[in-house]
């Protein structure tokens, strides 16, 4: 951490050229799932928008690669990643990507792909956009369980029936993986580790910048609700609060409500207009006493998932984010 904040000295700020967004979608013109699709007219917008509004658009693995390394990226990066290859990926959603040729990530379950049937993708629809060029294939495990909630021996044994099916079909395993519910917990980070997976993805959001966990990397998450165009934008837009030291470090709760805090890894213009949202509580008190960040919530998390939200208004009408995902058993 002190090489961290030594290599900032030195830099100055982390300004969008130093993060990234990453956006997550799941299903397509699937009406039955508002909370999990994304409409048509939504994805054409959001095509429209990273074509013409100054974005660049690159693979997953680019990003994380280039965060791990320290190096700039160019302003408004985004990535794209898409979770647990239903089959209306294949039929609604691909063929506009293809055409827009911008590059995602498709995070695969394997049980489910096996699985087969109408849902869900098959190997041979998932190798054929291996080879269009554009898509890289992420993990998101065998049976899709809740990582924190069960033994470390079960997250292993899933990750290599994984591994195995992804060798057989696509003759690697993928480098990406994605915590499946965006639940992670420090003993499953050690197993992904393990498995030779060199970044994981949540479903907290935020933008991902070079001094993130690369085993919990933040991404929006896009639904009928959430993926208006006025929101992909101002999303697309936003830049790291530059959030270190966060305590307590594992996302799986042993106490509740947490004494949740952060260290501002440089001084952000601004400060004063912090304002933290919990998504069982809504704004919560936030207090700066230096470098440091101290959140209080008055009510404990209900059981399952719970979100917060620290946010900071900028000059040029963007945003500085910083989310988290707790998990409560």
């Amino acid at each position: 951490m002190a090489a961290l904040l030594g290599w900032l000295a030195l830099t100055g700020p982390a300004w969008a050229a130093d993060s990234a967004v990453v956006f997550m979608y799941h299903r397509f013109d699937d009406q039955r799932f508002p909370t999990a699709n994304t409409r048509l007219d939504q994805l054409d917008a959001h095509i429209a928008e990273l074509k013409t509004g100054g974005y660049t658009v690159w693979p997953l693995p680019r990003i994380v690669e280039t965060l791990k390394a320290g190096r700039p990226l160019p302003d408004k990066t985004v990535g794209l990643s898409i979770d647990d290859a239903w089959s209306t990926v294949y039929r609604n959603a691909w063929p506009k990507l293809k055409a827009a040729g911008l590059p995602f990530t498709l995070f695969v379950v394997t049980d489910e792909t096996d699985r087969g049937g109408a849902e869900y993708m098959s190997w041979e629809q998932i190798r054929e956009m291996v080879q269009s060029g554009l898509v890289t294939i992420g993990s998101q495990g065998a049976g899709h369980p809740h990582m924190p909630l069960i033994s470390q021996a079960s997250v292993a044994d899933d990750l290599a029936r994984a591994a195995d099916r992804f060798k057989a079909e696509l003759g690697s395993v993928p480098k990406l993986f994605a915590w499946p519910f965006g639940e992670m917990s420090r003993e499953a980070e050690r197993e992904v580790r393990a498995a030779g997976y060199e970044a994981a993805f949540g479903q907290h959001s935020g933008p991902a910048w070079f001094g993130t966990d690369p085993y919990f990397l933040p991404r929006f998450a896009l639904n009928e609700t959430y993926g208006e165009i006025e929101r992909f934008r101002l999303a697309a837009r936003t830049i790291a609060l530059p959030a270190v030291d966060v305590t307590p470090s594992d996302p799986k709760l042993t106490v509740n409500p947490p004494l949740f805090g952060f260290t501002l890894a440089q001084d952000v213009p601004g400060i004063e207009l912090l304002a933290c949202y919990a998504s069982h509580e809504g704004k919560v008190l936030a207090e700066v006493l230096g470098p440091r960040v101290e959140v209080r919530m008055q009510k404990a998390i209900p059981q399952g998932r719970g979100r917060l939200n620290c946010t900071i208004p900028t000059l040029d009408g963007r945003w500085r984010w910083f989310g988290w995902q707790f998990t409560v058993n």
